[in-house]
């Protein structure tokens, strides 16, 4: 190829392999977006309601976080032997991430420094927008489908008829 075909001169072609660490990238890809909702947010919230105005949305993103960030992190941890399952992990995990995260607002139940519109804004924004830097991130993995080992046999196939 060359550098008009979309090539970089001075740089070889290779052949691009699976993401590693994917889960972990999506999660990054989350905080930094999140992060910079919670800034700016709190930030706003400071000016408007002062302390408890910035502690209730940095409280709120801290939530949703916590749960969408140990989520990943499971299955981070469950992707690594079984990629093929991380997708089926991921349904039963947002379905148990629903009700605890239900389970522990009513257990905190509504503190009296807690602004609860800001608290509100902040974490459905944050949901948004972790949403969003998730999906982008996830449209940018690269899962290996085939074996690339170039002159080996691996399907069932070919090792019953050798």
């Amino acid at each position: 190829m060359s550098p008009a075909d979309g090539a970089q001169a001075g740089r070889p072609l290779v052949a691009s392999g699976p993401t590693a660490k994917p889960w972990l990238g999506v999660f990054r890809a989350g905080m930094q977006w999140t992060g910079l909702l919670a800034v700016v947010l709190a930030v706003t919230a400071l000016v408007f309601a002062g302390l408890p105005g910035a502690g209730s949305v940095l409280f709120g993103w801290t939530l949703v976080i916590a749960f969408s960030g140990v989520s990943l992190l499971i299955v981070h941890v469950v992707g690594r032997d079984n990629p093929h399952g991380a997708m089926a992990m991921f349904a039963l995990i947002y379905i148990v991430k629903v009700v605890v995260f239900a389970a522990v607002l009513f257990l905190i139940g509504r503190p009296d420094w807690l602004e609860a519109t800001w608290f509100f804004s902040a974490a459905i924004l944050t949901v948004v927008v972790w949403q969003v830097a998730e999906i982008r991130a996830f449209s940018r993995i690269r899962f290996q489908l085939y074996d690339d080992v170039p002159h080996e046999e691996s399907s069932v196939k070919g090792k019953r008829d050798a």
